[in-house]
């Protein structure tokens, strides 16, 4: 083999290696951005089924509230089934939440269990003190599902 012909094989060899070497950096790239596109869409998830839940779980108590402060009080039957029927409504809209957050966070789903629980307790109160104490449990329950989803996500 004359030195022509060997520098054009090591030429060649150089410019595969070098081509080579660059296709395997950019598939590596593109596998690192789509697992980082993966994490965020995830994390975007989360955020969305924590926010989703808690607002279900705030409208629920405090249709609630309003509901057994109406029992309590003796408020005219009317009344009290109009909020009952709302206080239906907003408890069937926790359940969809509580569920994606308990997939996608199963870390989470206890704390996601008693903000739900704490919430519906409310319906066992006996007078008005023992309601408006339910209902600052639930919100501080759900306050600390708050946190441990902040915690979660850090």
């Amino acid at each position: 083999m004359s030195g022509q012909t060997l520098l054009a094989v090591l030429g060649i060899l150089g410019t595969l290696g070098g081509t080579l070497t660059v296709t395997l950096l950019q598939q590596r790239a593109a596998r690192i951005e789509r697992a980082d596109r993966l994490a965020q869409d995830k994390k975007d998830s989360l955020i969305n089924a924590v926010t989703t839940f808690v607002a279900a779980l705030t409208a629920h108590r405090r249709t609630m509230w309003h509901r057994e402060r109406l029992r309590l009080t003796g408020a005219d039957d009317t009344l009290y089934q109009d909020a009952r029927s709302d206080s239906h409504r907003t408890r069937e809209e926790i359940t969809a939440p509580l569920v994606t957050l308990s997939i996608l966070a199963p870390s989470l789903a206890a704390a996601a269990n008693t903000a739900a629980r704490t919430t519906y307790a409310m319906r066992a109160a006996t007078d008005e003190d023992a309601l408006d104490a339910a209902r600052a449990a639930a919100a501080q329950a759900t306050e600390e599902l708050i946190a441990a989803a902040a915690e979660h996500l850090a």
